[in-house]
């Protein structure tokens, strides 16, 4: 097998900016992209490849496919023919709604379905640009559905003022916000279940507010408050800098100037490169070659051994993997 791009997903919305086309170099006059979907499995929007023999077949297909040649053996007994990451890339022009996702065990119980754990890599942001993530204070449930009624829900959540390079690790059952301003690299489960709690308000284009599920998001809702709910990091030249480890990801940092080789022998896993700053080459074990730029990602199946990583003067990329 070889890398893998794939025609990205672009999501017009009600909150959608003008940065994601310019970002990821794409000759198209959409407006409004709020999202472009990068990688996908979800149904209705599953991403197609883009390059090579498997040109317009559908990662569903690709999956059912090549099975553990792509995924990984271990993951293809956990997840069987469905990929488990879902990437994207966010460009918020106004607020985005406060939600919450559920976890595996309520996201089965209610929707069939597995939760939405998911983080948050700033890659641009206005001056002054913030985002919410996490609870400032003690707050009930009982309490939390007085805040939604009484629009004062925003008042208990904790807000950051971001810039690019922060780190936000949104476990099922954070609350959380993207401001207006936010480029941002998402990297979650294969879900699309959001329990929209409060939308500040705000009307579509024919008058009409969108659903909230208070309700449904009152039970989904972890009410812990934590010191700190940024994921902090030193960054390092030129080696992987592990941000997220969880269950459903691992996702590391790489800044680089140098040329890098990376062994995945003993990884029984895909890999997910997201190009987030400048350009690169990547040739694997097999003499594949493949140019990632800024907005671009490329997934290695599982039965890649190791890649080569040159550098076009200054790279920025996220690694990810299950």
């Amino acid at each position: 097998m070889y890398p893998l791009k794939f025609e990205p997903i672009l999501k017009q919305l009600l909150w959608g900016g003008d940065k994601i086309i310019p970002f990821k170099h794409l000759d198209a006059t959409v407006t409004k992209v709020g999202e472009s979907w990068e990688i996908s499995d979800v149904e209705n929007s599953e991403s197609v490849v883009a390059n090579g023999p498997d040109k317009g077949a559908t990662l569903s297909e690709m999956v059912g496919r090549y099975k553990e040649e792509l995924v990984g053996e271990s993951n293809y007994v956990r997840f069987r023919n469905k990929f488990p990451l879902l990437i994207k890339f966010i460009d918020a022009r106004q607020d985005l709604s406060i939600q919450v996702h559920p976890d595996d065990i309520l996201a089965h119980k209610r929707h069939n379905s597995i939760g939405k754990t998911e983080m948050w890599y700033v890659i641009g942001a206005d001056p002054g640009a913030k985002l919410r993530s996490g609870f400032s204070q003690e707050v009930t449930p009982k309490e939390y559905k007085e805040r939604v009624y009484n629009d004062t829900l925003p008042e208990v959540l904790q807000e950051y003022e971001v810039h690019p390079g922060d780190v936000f690790f949104l476990p099922a059952g954070r609350i959380h916000s993207i401001g207006a301003g936010c480029l941002i690299a998402e990297i979650q489960q294969t879900s699309d279940i959001t329990y929209r709690i409060y939308d500040f308000n705000r009307k579509d284009d024919k008058g009409h507010k969108r659903e909230l599920h208070t309700e449904l998001a009152r039970e989904a809702i972890h009410y812990e408050v934590l010191d700190d709910y940024r994921t902090l990091y030193e960054p390092v030249a030129n080696e992987p800098v592990e941000l997220v480890a969880c269950p459903y990801f691992t996702t590391s940092l790489y800044e680089m100037t140098e040329e890098i080789s990376c062994d995945y022998s003993e990884l029984d896993s895909f890999v997910i490169f997201i190009c987030v700053e400048g350009s690169c080459k990547i040739t694997d074990d097999q003499k594949y070659e493949i140019g990632l730029q800024a907005g671009e990602t490329v997934l290695l199946p599982a039965t890649t051994q190791s890649v080569c990583i040159q550098p076009d003067g200054h790279v920025k990329l996220l690694e990810t993997y299950v």
